[in-house]
């Protein structure tokens, strides 16, 4: 299956389904899922990465388990626009596991989204620099996949994306 947009992720009835965001990183994965209305997304897990196709195995597995009927992965653009050498790696990620799942997938500008959750995980929530290593990639998915949903849900609603 190919590369589509983000509205393309709305295939089927809506309650059907969940949408999986994964935060592409160089050691981890951070994962998120939608609700089935495709309206909130929730912070799941981390997973630490390890060979493509152990990683292919753990993300299968959570997209049975969960109903998941589309992949949405944050794509780090610089902040001019331009794409560097991470978003080719992402680009890289996502073909490669499009090369063994047949699963819709799309990407999402997650221009600061690492920044903002780390901001709000300091001031918001005070909590000890040990405890945001350990939490900044799922939150960070979850911060991706509600843009994305938010997004969808103005498209819905007649207002553009």
């Amino acid at each position: 299956m190919p590369i589509i947009e983000v509205q393309g992720l709305k295939l089927r009835k809506a309650g059907t389904y969940r949408l999986l965001g994964i935060d592409v990183g160089t050691k981890t994965l951070g994962l998120a899922l939608s609700d089935l209305s495709l309206t909130v997304a929730t912070p799941h897990k981390t997973i630490r990465r390890t060979k493509f196709m152990a990683d292919c195995q753990h993300l299968s597995a959570l997209i049975d388990e969960h109903d998941v009927g589309g992949l949405l992965l944050g794509l780090p653009v610089s902040m001019d626009g331009t794409e560097g050498p991470k978003c080719q790696s992402v680009r890289q990620f996502a073909a490669n596991l499009l090369g063994v799942m047949d699963m819709p997938l799309a990407f999402w500008d997650e221009r600061l989204s690492t920044a903002a959750i780390e901001r709000m995980l300091i001031t918001e929530v005070d909590m000890s620099r040990k405890r945001r290593k350990e939490v900044v990639d799922t939150a960070a998915a979850a911060y991706i996949l509600q843009g994305a949903l938010d997004a969808l849900q103005n498209i819905d609603a007649g207002r553009p994306g």
